[in-house]
């Protein structure tokens, strides 16, 4: 079968044919892949930032965003069955006996950074017809929500985040979150999915990015009631002073001039959540003495989050139900455009305009 992947050694990205996986544990499904959605990570992985291929190979198959079908269950599989649609997880445990967070199926936290991830580090991904895989690893998805099914990865980023934030915030008595400001940094799909998920949890949300207001980014943001602020016209001052106390900062840009900047104007009891990671860049100044003001004298505080594990996805998928009943016409715009698994290189070489894109395998 055909599959896309990355040749780091001779910097090649192209198209590969594999094996179709035949085999099955009794722990095991065989799933069909129906679509992977692209990201800034599989871009950074064909422009060789990162990315390592398995041990004994030299490509690495692409895709981390991955909706499938289950085909064929192994003889001791109970969490999903035959037909089911679903989503699977990313990371997979280190081997370390000490590492208590991935002995714990907390392998997102994992300390010893010998985790594997699949389409990423040392595991191969869903580019691809056909993947076999562990049951613990999968996630059933209602078919009512086929359409919008492969924005559960991208979505646990915020489920994450937003379960540490509350977690975090028990430490005093914040109360209801509902009326408590959030800005969200950037209007990509992680911070589009982002802001729909405060949304449905009662946040007043400000999406605050470079696009003006005119853009269906901008429009999209109306159509979820949230607020958009173009960078364009408000620097980061008058972005607070529009907003009021910021309750949250959800971090979704990967550029650390603006991040740090929007974060020194954070509010008196306020969380940052950064998601994105910066390029290898110079430094860029920012003024810590004030940022370091605020976090002491107005009770802040900042926690960054990658990865998820298994509720995350759960959460991921409730809420995309729930972003379907609240604002149908915003999360169905979210998904751009479907590409065929022969256009990829439109995708991966960044020649793809729009806000979510996704190859369509099925």
């Amino acid at each position: 079968m055909k599959a896309v992947a990355v040749n780091p050694a001779n910097k090649q990205v192209g198209l590969v044919d594999i094996e179709e996986p035949m085999q099955l544990g009794d722990t095991q499904v065989r799933i069909r892949v129906l679509e992977v959605g692209v990201c800034g990570t599989d871009k950074e992985i064909c422009r060789f930032e990162y990315g390592t291929p398995p041990v004994g190979a030299d490509y690495l198959v692409l895709g981390h965003e991955a909706l499938g079908i289950i085909e064929d269950a192994g003889a001791n599989v109970t969490r999903v069955k035959q037909g089911d649609l679903g989503a699977v997880m990313v990371r997979r445990p280190c081997h370390n006996p000490a590492c208590n967070p991935c002995r714990a199926g907390r392998q997102d936290f994992c300390y010893t950074g010998e985790y594997f991830e699949r389409g990423i580090d040392r595991y191969h991904g869903f580019m691809t017809s056909y993947v076999v895989d562990e049951q613990e690893y999968v996630c059933p998805i209602p078919s009512e929500l086929r359409d919008i099914a492969v924005l559960t990865e991208p979505l646990t980023i915020a489920e994450k985040g937003l379960q540490q934030m509350s977690d975090v915030q028990d430490r005093l008595p914040w109360g209801n979150v509902k009326g408590h400001r959030a800005v969200v940094l950037g209007a990509g799909p992680v911070g589009l999915l982002g802001a729909m998920a405060l949304r449905v949890r009662g946040f007043d949300t400000y999406v605050y990015s470079r696009e003006p207001h005119g853009d269906a980014r901008a429009q999209l943001v109306a159509a979820m009631g949230a607020t958009y602020v173009s960078s364009t016209e408000k620097n980061a001052d008058q972005l607070a002073a529009q907003v009021g106390n910021i309750d949250l900062i959800y971090e979704a840009t990967g550029v650390s001039s603006v991040s740090f900047d929007v974060l020194r104007v954070l509010g008196v009891n306020g969380v940052c959540i950064f998601t994105g990671i910066p390029g290898l860049h110079g430094p860029t100044p920012t003024d810590v003495n004030a940022i370091m003001r605020g976090l002491v004298l107005k009770n802040q505080l900042v926690l960054g989050t990658v990865n998820a594990h298994r509720p995350a996805f759960e959460n991921a998928i409730s809420d995309l139900g729930k972003f379907r009943r609240q604002f149908p016409e915003a999360i169905g715009a979210l998904i751009s455009k479907r590409f065929q698994i022969s256009e990829h290189a439109d995708l991966l070489l960044g020649r793809a305009g729009g806000i979510k894109n996704v190859i369509a395998l099925s």
